[in-house]
């Protein structure tokens, strides 16, 4: 146990408490400056979280008040309500091409609680556990939360942010226990090829590992790009687990609906902690989520096409400018800009940015060391904002470059 706080308002917290207290809600405190701002009246440009900017797919809203009118909002159980399950079951033995059932499937509200789940459930204290660097911002409260330690391997910018196999091998210890993987990958939008899906489900099963896998951007992959996942092989189902939503393909993040998909075993075993969590989401949010996984996918093809054009844009208008340097992604909402000329750190120009032109971005060192001099570009903003959002990034950047140490 340790104190926080002074005086009279100190308080007791255990020690979890205590090594989340910088990895939660200060990731993001570029992000709440510009709401506070934009509160005040203040005309900030937004790109900043991963909000998509189009309505939710059109069935929701529908199937949603059908649910409630009819009564779905009484408890539900442990596991998922049975449409929803079902969906789930035939969704993924159409996708990974091999058989799913629904005792394979948890179902919580969103991607984050099924990953914390996950890891909560899988490693313990001593145990270690991989993560690619840069990595999503909450990935590492999820693993100091289970008691883990994170060993960090980086991705090369200079190769795309691709799967350094190399690294990962010799990065596993005897106290490794899971690689937490994320395919598509925020922030970088990179993708994993079927060799490196392999491999990594190879080397699972060599060290006998937990590959946890993050697969919520999996229907924003641009046209050109594929993206595989471990979970498509057989030969590696007892090592592979895998979390989604239908945040960011249906555009519907506040529903907060999501899943955890494993070996029956497994899911079985990690029932009485999502029962202890949550016991159970609502009904009626389950209902409109079958709903929308049987659907025809046209919000997440509209989703798609906007973001890869979008990005497409802020290459054309930044890449280069000012020293400036573009990462193209190949699947997701975000983009990836090298600030390092300008001779600040990703927090320092965000932040600056933010109050000398009002565009709000999130640091490179939200998502950890390799990204220190980069900042984050949602694509989540209408073209003419982005057009103007770009404009002011070089002009501030420019004048970065213009200033004497």
């Amino acid at each position: 146990m340790f104190w926080v706080g002074e005086g009279n308002s100190a308080v007791k917290v255990t020690d979890v408490v205590r090594n989340l207290s910088t990895l939660g809600g200060a990731k993001w405190d570029v992000h709440l400056v510009a709401r506070g701002m934009k509160a005040q009246g203040r005309a900030v440009l937004e790109m900043t979280i991963g909000e998509p900017d189009q309505p939710m797919s059109p069935e929701l809203a529908p199937a949603l008040t059908q649910a409630l009118a009819a009564g779905r909002t009484s408890y539900s159980n442990g596991r998922g309500e049975p449409a929803l399950l079902a969906a789930l079951a035939q969704r993924y033995t159409q996708r990974r091409g091999r058989p799913f059932s629904t005792q394979q499937f948890l179902c919580f509200p969103g991607t984050q609680t099924a990953l914390y789940a996950l890891m909560r459930g899988l490693v313990q204290s001593g145990d270690e556990v991989i993560l690619f660097d840069p990595y999503y911002a909450t990935y590492e409260g999820v693993i100091v939360s289970a008691g883990a330690d994170i060993v960090r391997v980086p991705l090369d910018a200079e190769h795309g942010f691709c799967l350094d196999l190399e690294a990962l091998k010799r990065a596993i210890t005897p106290r490794t226990r899971a690689v937490l993987v994320n395919a598509p990958h925020n922030p970088t939008g990179a993708v994993l090829s079927d060799a490196e899906a392999w491999a990594l489900g190879e080397l699972a099963v060599e060290h006998g590992l937990w590959l946890i896998c993050d697969e919520v951007y999996e229907d924003l992959i641009f046209e050109g790009a594929t993206s595989a996942s471990p979970l498509n092989f057989s030969q590696f189902a007892d090592h592979c687990l895998a979390c989604a939503s239908i945040s960011k393909s249906n555009a519907a993040p506040g529903l907060r609906s999501g899943w955890a998909v494993g070996p029956a075993e497994v899911m079985d075993a990690l029932l009485p902690l999502a029962e202890t969590m949550l016991f159970g989401n609502q009904p009626f949010i389950a209902d409109a989520t079958a709903l929308a996984l049987q659907g025809d996918g046209a919000t997440a093809q509209s989703l798609r096409t906007s973001y890869q054009q979008r990005a497409k844009r802020v290459c054309a208008l930044l890449d280069g400018e000012a020293g400036l340097r573009v990462n193209p992604p190949q699947a997701g909402m975000f983009v990836l800009v090298d600030v390092r000329a300008t001779g600040l750190d990703g927090y320092d120009f965000a932040m600056k940015l933010l109050h000398d032109q009002e565009v709000a971005v999130m640091p490179g060192t939200s998502f950890g060391e390799v990204t220190r001099g980069w900042i984050r570009l949602s694509l989540t903003v209408p073209d003419q904002r982005i057009d103007e959002a770009c404009r002011r990034i070089v002009a501030f950047a420019r004048s970065q470059i213009q200033t004497p140490a």
